[in-house]
């Protein structure tokens, strides 16, 4: 009577490249995780971007200017009756200005700019923040943001 054995598991060959692999994985993983920059970059351009489409509609529904004003990391919007504006309101995400991540600021200072009541900018102009991979426009007669 003979006696068959299942044997089931992985064998030593198995498990050493599975480390091997999982190791390597590791190291181009990692570096992403604890270096995050390129992210908060990105996200700043999104939140920029998203604000400025939002201060182009105000201008159209409200019928008013909307000013905007950068400084090296921070944009803010105002809102009034004539180019002056002077009245601060809250951006879509409930704050007066949005300001960047520490680190992050724009490539060069955009111009201070206002959103007229047919929603046409005073000045266009392209945007870029340090480490974001692209840029955005504001375009000159429609002031699409794009």
């Amino acid at each position: 009577m003979s006696m068959k054995f299942n044997h089931s598991g992985f064998t030593l060959i198995e498990m050493i490249m599975v480390s091997v692999i999982v190791g390597i994985m590791a190291m181009m993983a990692l570096p992403r995780f604890f270096d995050n920059s390129v992210y908060q970059s990105r996200g700043f351009a999104d939140q920029v971007q998203a604000s400025l489409r939002y201060a182009q509609k105000v201008a159209i529904a409200q019928r008013r200017f909307v000013c905007v004003a950068f400084t090296s990391n921070s944009l803010t919007l105002t809102i009034g009756s004539t180019s002056a504006c002077g009245t601060a309101f809250a951006m879509s995400n409930g704050a007066a200005a949005l300001n960047a991540p520490t680190g992050i600021a724009f490539s060069t200072v955009p111009t201070n700019f206002y959103f007229n009541a047919l929603g046409s900018p005073s000045l266009s102009q392209t945007i870029s923040v340090n480490g974001a991979a692209s840029s955005f426009t504001i375009e000159p007669e429609t002031g699409y943001v794009h």
